[in-house]
């Protein structure tokens, strides 16, 4: 390639433009010229030679005027056509119908396509956000009306007079128990409301995880004691990490919580903590029921149970995991699983080291 080809082009496109800006209007002084004479051949009449020129120039401008008009409606046509499909598009969009897809018939590298494409994808994007946030009211409507049928059945219940003193009693720790479930689903979605909002201030500072899990292994001692659980703690001393101490301990509260509710008594619950150069290691893992491989990849997501009698009958409402990957992803750290079912279940979280 001529390197000196390069600057010389937009000389040559100017030049070119001039040159057919110039035939333009050669072309329209011609016509006027032409019209003028057949007219006046016409009417016998032969004008003074300047009226002849103003006449003459007075044509031009309204061919001018004439050209300018036609090639502007041609082109207002033009473009109407090709958007049209992408106003209707856009604004069925706006509608609410985020199925709606651009078919536009024009080559790949076509700036219509790029854009058609562009449409495409917010629309595609959209209709995803919607199907979540439909299923997510709807996986809250049932959640809640699940123990709001108990608690008015059992209200029902409580006003016959034969009851005994036991049913009674009876009737009121479940009522107690499905309150207290509403209000755990409340804190829970207003938790990861706040998560969600990306306006959760995160306040870190440097403090030892050590100190932190083994005060939430002891505070949960009531729990695993009455299942008769072992408690295998493995912590390297003076582990430090900046974090936000207060949401990491609802990590560590849920995991931790979660091994003892799904590990039936007399087993065995093993929490590990390793500090590596780059990153800080956390291992939580039980002798518990399992996770069935095909549930694991989304025991994450919310309300999902990969049992749900057996987590409803636990009070579980599947947004705990949710939880503990927003905060996790929060610290820029990664939390998963690996399960065997009926056998065991590990979560490993890491964290970046640092004091």
């Amino acid at each position: 390639m001529n390197p000196k080809a390069a600057p010389r082009r937009p000389f040559l496109r100017i030049m070119a433009a001039i040159g057919f800006v110039w035939l333009m209007l050669s072309a329209l002084v011609l016509a006027s010229f032409f019209i003028t004479t057949f007219v006046y051949g016409r009417l016998g009449w032969q004008p003074p030679a300047l009226a002849a020129q103003v006449i003459n120039t007075w044509v031009g401008f309204v061919l001018l005027g004439l050209l300018m008009f036609g090639v502007g409606r041609f082109f207002r046509q033009q473009e109407h056509q090709w958007f049209r499909p992408l106003v209707e598009a856009v604004d069925r969009i706006a509608q609410g119908d985020f199925s709606t897809r651009v078919d536009w018939q024009v080559d790949a590298g076509h700036p219509m396509a790029e854009l058609a494409r562009s449409v495409n994808h917010m629309a595609a994007e959209l209709d995803q956000m919607e199907q979540m946030r439909q299923e997510f009211v709807s996986n809250v409507s049932h959640e809640i009306q699940s123990p709001l049928t108990s608690i008015s059945g059992f209200a029902r219940a409580l006003q016959e007079d034969d009851l005994s003193p036991e049913a009674r009693q009876h009737y009121l720790a479940i009522i107690q128990t499905e309150s207290m479930r509403l209000s755990k689903l409340s804190d829970n979605l207003l938790e990861l409301a706040s998560l969600d909002s990306e306006q959760v201030r995160l306040e870190p500072r440097p403090y030892r995880l050590d100190k932190q899990i083994r005060a939430l292994v002891l505070a949960c001692e009531p729990q695993w004691t009455g299942k008769g659980l072992e408690m295998d703690v493995a912590l390297d001393e003076a582990t430090l990490v900046t974090a936000d101490e207060d949401l990491l301990s609802q990590v560590w509260i849920n995991l931790i919580h979660n091994s003892i509710k799904f590990t039936p008594p007399g087993g065995c619950v093993r929490i590990a903590l390793h500090a590596q150069p780059d990153q800080v290691q956390v291992t939580i893992a039980d002798t518990g029921i399992g996770i069935p491989a095909e549930d694991q990849p989304h025991i994450f997501e919310r309300f999902y149970k990969a049992d749900k009698s057996r987590r409803r009958s636990e009070g579980g409402n599947g947004l705990g995991l949710s939880i503990v990957k927003k905060i996790v992803d929060l610290h820029h750290g990664t939390v998963s699983v690996e399960s065997q079912p009926g056998l065991a279940t590990q979560f490993t979280v890491g964290l970046p080291a640092g004091g």
